[in-house]
């Protein structure tokens, strides 16, 4: 005859492994806040003169109008003048953010001639200006 203990478990009761893996999540959330907040220390000073303030690198934005003119930050140059500029501005700024922004009317020779240049000086940080579409 065959006792009650002697029945086959067709399933797996998994409600321990689901204590453990909650009891495990709930120590990695402790772990990981208690990791962002770091140690309170007090920090020395420094005076004033030392303080530099870190700028942002300035955009950089070139102009093309209807009739072809080339402007630099509201400078007009020529193509030439314009990879000279951008040259020097490099030189200060590794990879300066650039947009290029052209009227809808533009021949696409302009805008592909400077960003040829932009692509000889390296530039790689490169918007184009555009207008959302109207609804």
């Amino acid at each position: 005859m065959a006792s009650a203990d002697d029945k086959n478990y067709d399933d797996i009761n998994v409600t321990p492994m689901v204590d453990l893996y909650l009891v495990l999540l709930l120590i990695f959330i402790i772990m990981t806040t208690a990791g962002v907040q770091g140690v309170k220390v007090n920090l020395p000073s420094t005076s004033k003169a030392a303080s530099v303030k870190l700028e942002e690198p300035k955009t950089q934005a070139i102009t093309v109008n209807t009739q072809g003119i080339i402007k630099l930050n509201n400078v007009v140059v020529s193509i030439s003048e314009l990879e000279g500029r951008l040259a020097q501005i490099k030189s200060t700024i590794p990879n300066p953010p650039v947009v290029v922004r052209g009227d809808g009317q533009n021949q696409y020779q302009a805008i592909m001639d400077i960003l040829d240049v932009l692509g000889r000086l390296g530039i790689s940080q490169i918007g184009l200006a555009t207008q959302p579409p109207k609804s």
